[in-house]
């Protein structure tokens, strides 16, 4: 049993860029046929070194101390001794955090924090996005989960731990970060200028739609969002929602007891929500004891869903008979314990303790959890931007160019290619669009004609009717409802 303690989940990476989130469990857990596990009781969570190890590191620390050519900062080399500790590992989910990204830890757990805006991991030395938050300033430049974080502001990443990382790229509200990123299918690197801000704390947003149904959107499982659900929830029953799409897309997680009590309102009493299994391959389940809904559900997805957003897909998928409509969630299935109290000084040492299983005991860890219904946005949803520092023309070969006929495409100016030859067609459509937007009709892809081309197809992507994913998901909960 946990106790006395908060037990942190991490279904997706340690950390935001701009600050940090976890899965957390606030309450106690305990796995059938074990004594209690409590906090601080690290015989039943990690072996004991022995006392020569322990003396090994001490007399590492006094030969530094006393030997070291310049002054010595002793709590810069203990906090160092516990991030190799950690490194060592080689889990990109156990970390240590010193006092001050401790303290943002716990601020972002109450949904508060002011920077870019995506959640990262380390992942085989690479600083790696897990997701941007919706309507992040992240999301609105143009980062996609799986990206590589290279650089910030010219700094590069290389050699970092994750919280240095992260640090280099935290910053006042209203100041830039100039993110560079590798992107796979990407030949050259990407450049992301991107305007620190607050992060928006509503987590959830809801509207009915033709049919009476409701949507309701997740954009983070925070402290207050089950109570947030359940309200809009209530008052689209209220207007007569005959069924309901729930959409996590790009939702990175959150708290476990939130996602807990979200999923509960909609499996039937009994059946299991989620399965944590610890190193010793004791389970321990957590049953709903609510009642269920006798509506259709469908839940949207994406490979930015993670963490809580796995968890509430795959209950309410088994438990609940709900279609999942969009494409395969991110894949963490690990669970991580935080340690705070133990640390003393304000810092948070974090462990990977066990897995997380879906209800039927699947573990969805680096597989993600496949839709019912599998379903892509167009790819111009997902379109890398222009360098706008370059000029092409015709007869002229690049990824640039590769964007720029793809924004063309899903503009409806059909290019007639999208490998990234600068033919005539390309130029034939680059003029069209160009005379549209009233700008010179030259057929020569400039800066403005860039800057045209994605503030075109940002307006696009944001227009509902091109939601391939929600629209979908629509439809077939509309056809269950005539079914």
């Amino acid at each position: 049993m946990y106790k006395g303690r908060t037990v942190t989940l991490l279904v997706v990476a340690a950390m935001l860029v701009s600050s940090l989130l976890t899965l957390t469990l606030t309450g106690e857990w305990s796995f059938a046929g074990t004594g209690p596990l409590r906090s601080g009781n690290f015989a039943d969570t990690a072996s004991t070194g022995s006392k020569q190890d322990i003396k090994k590191i001490e007399t590492a620390l006094q030969l530094v101390q006393k030997n070291y050519v310049e002054d010595v900062d002793t709590n810069k080399l203990i906090n160092g001794a516990i991030d190799g500790m950690m490194n060592a590992l080689e889990d990109p989910f156990s970390s240590y955090m010193a006092p001050d990204t401790a303290q943002q830890f716990s601020e972002q757990i109450e949904g508060s924090f002011t920077g870019i805006g995506a959640e990262v991991s380390m992942e085989n030395g690479n600083v790696v996005v897990v997701s941007p938050i919706k309507g992040s300033p992240a999301e609105k430049a143009g980062i996609q989960p799986k990206d590589i974080l290279l650089s910030v502001n010219g700094e590069s990443f290389e050699g970092l731990s994750l919280n240095e990382a992260v640090a280099k790229i935290r910053g006042p509200k209203g100041t830039t970060a100039t993110v560079k990123v590798k992107r796979a299918g990407t030949a050259s690197t990407l450049e992301f200028k991107i305007v620190r801000d607050d992060i928006a704390l509503e987590t959830v947003y809801a509207e009915m739609k033709e049919g009476k149904v409701g949507v309701i959107g997740v954009t983070e499982f925070s402290l207050n969002t089950a109570d947030r659900f359940k309200k809009e929830l209530d008052a689209l029953e209220k207007q007569g929602m005959k069924g309901l799409v729930i959409d996590v897309r790009n939702n990175p997680g959150g708290v476990l007891d939130v996602v807990e009590a979200m999923s509960e309102v909609f499996v039937p009493k009994g059946k299991a929500i989620v399965q944590i299994e610890d190193k010793y391959k004791r389970r321990q389940q957590s049953v709903s004891k609510g009642s269920g809904k006798s509506y259709p559900i469908v839940v949207v997805t994406n490979k930015g869903s993670a963490s809580a957003s796995e968890i509430l897909a795959g209950a309410l998928q088994e438990s609940a008979g709900a279609k999942l409509v969009g494409e395969a969630t991110y894949g963490k299935g690990t669970v991580q314990s935080s340690y705070s109290q133990e640390m003393g000084d304000g810092s948070l040492l974090k462990i990977t303790i066990a897995k997380w299983l879906t209800p039927n005991g699947e573990w969805i860890h680096k597989k993600g959890i496949k839709p019912d219904i599998a379903v892509s946005q167009p790819d111009y949803f997902t379109v890398a931007p222009i360098n706008k520092e370059k000029t092409y023309k015709f007869d002229m070969l690049g990824e640039d160019i590769k964007s720029a006929q793809t924004m063309l495409d899903g503009l409806g100016y059909a290019p007639g290619r999208k490998d990234g030859y600068f033919d005539k067609n390309t130029e034939k459509a680059l003029k069209k669009f160009q005379a549209d937007q009233k700008l010179t009709a030259n057929g020569v892809l400039d800066t403005k004609t860039a800057e045209a081309l994605e503030s075109s197809v940002i307006k696009q992507i944001r227009d509902p009717k091109n939601d391939a994913q929600l629209n979908r998901a629509l439809e077939v909960v509309r056809k269950e409802i005539t079914s």
